[in-house]
């Protein structure tokens, strides 16, 4: 019995922002349709479909190829439309009407319906006919300009965070509308962009901007306003250690046996400690060169500063926290066999995960038939669809 079960939910979407949002209705049980153009092929924006990403884009749905262009298409559309409950879109706004995919054109087949649109820039204003790509965005946001070190100019961050950010939210926001349906009995528009997803990540930097007007600088790998929080270098590479507090401080200088830093007056206090942080980084690095990171991590954790290590990609999913908290699952492919994937980040004590996916990502059109059946469509119908071109069979 998962959340999400008796959801129907048609996938219009493209490249990694969308999907991220229909991703996580598809993980906690939706019935997702992903609907493709007819001309699709095995590839997309973000890479063939026997790729990674793609992959874990869009495990736990089906696809069923559709001509939105033509007449016929649009016409079988509007059957699927009628019994959905959420259509998720990330068109630009001329396309979106051309198509039939705008709010009022869905609401007058079915008024229950929520449409949820995603866009790089918002659905209205200067920018909003901008396509939406996830690095500028970054440099648009603000982002950029506060990630890597000083004076080495911007930095992007290593993952495609505006995107994925976005689609969070466009997630969270489909929620928020099912939850209001129930009170109403009607659908509603929901949309967010990358730009507002970004601008609202910022989180207490956009705040001391807004409320204070400080404007947030590189830091490096160091907190922008808490020291020592940061990355520090020990004998065997680089270790992350975070002793904000006077408390936390004067537990690290215990374990690492520096006691003649807790004698300098300039490191006495938070406030001290963050005006002279490059002093004090030097004189922390020092007596830090006698220690290898293990060495540190579990002695400086159960002191109450947190503490770890600077791990590869590969590391992080091989850590025991990761494998007992199993991040991973497999999805059964039908070539690749069974292939690893990341789970949902969400647990539900009462409707727990499945030990696997239930199905890899779909090929363009794999489903169109079984789809159409279960829409209410004849075998016979869904010959004539694909005769004229306007439904498209794997």
């Amino acid at each position: 019995m998962l959340p999400l079960q008796d959801l129907v939910v048609l996938d219009l979407t493209i490249a990694r922002a969308g999907p991220t949002a229909v991703r996580l209705l598809a993980d906690w049980g939706a019935n997702v349709v992903r609907i493709e153009p007819v001309s699709s092929n095995s590839g997309s924006l973000t890479g063939r479909r026997d790729g990674s990403d793609e992959q874990n884009l869009h495990r736990n749905k089906r696809s069923v190829c559709i001509d939105l262009k033509s007449k016929r298409g649009q016409e079988t559309f509007a059957e699927l439309v009628r019994r959905a409950d959420v259509v998720v879109e990330n068109f630009r706004a001329p396309v979106k009407h051309r198509l039939g995919v705008d709010y009022q054109s869905l609401r007058a087949l079915n008024e229950r319906v929520i449409l949820a649109s995603i866009s790089g820039f918002g659905q209205t204003g200067p920018y909003s006919d901008r396509g939406g790509v996830d690095q500028i965005v970054q440099g648009t946001s603000g982002l950029m300009s506060i990630t890597g070190h000083k004076d080495q100019g911007p930095t992007r961050v290593g993952i495609a965070i505006s995107d994925t950010t976005a689609g969070m939210f466009l997630g969270q926001g489909i929620l928020l509308a099912l939850i209001h349906r129930e009170k109403t009995g009607k659908g509603d528009w929901v949309h967010t962009s990358l730009l507002e997803g970004m601008l609202c990540k910022l989180d207490f930097q956009g705040a001391r901007y807004t409320m204070l007007g400080e404007v947030p600088e590189q830091q490096g790998n160091d907190h922008p306003t808490a020291f020592p929080m940061g990355t520090f270098r020990c004998k065997t590479g680089w270790v992350n250690i975070a002793a904000m507090s006077d408390k936390m401080w004067n537990a690290l200088l215990d374990v690492l046996n520096a006691a003649s830093l807790k004698e300098v007056e300039d490191y006495s206090s938070v406030a001290g400690r963050i005006r002279n942080k490059e002093a004090l980084r030097n004189d922390l690095e020092q007596v830090l060169a006698n220690f290898s990171v293990e060495d540190l991590v579990e002695p400086v954790n159960a002191a109450g500063v947190p503490c770890g290590p600077i791990n590869s990609v590969a590391d992080a999913y091989e850590d025991p926290q990761a494998k007992h908290l199993k991040v991973t699952k497999t999805a059964p492919h039908k070539r690749l066999g069974d292939i690893g994937l990341l789970r949902s980040p969400i647990q539900m004590e009462n409707a727990p995960q499945s030990e696997t996916f239930d199905r890899s990502a779909p090929e363009p059109g794999e489903h169109s038939r079984e789809i159409l059946l279960e829409f209410g469509f004849s075998d016979h119908q869904v010959d004539e669809l694909v005769a004229c071109g306007a439904v498209g069979e794997y």
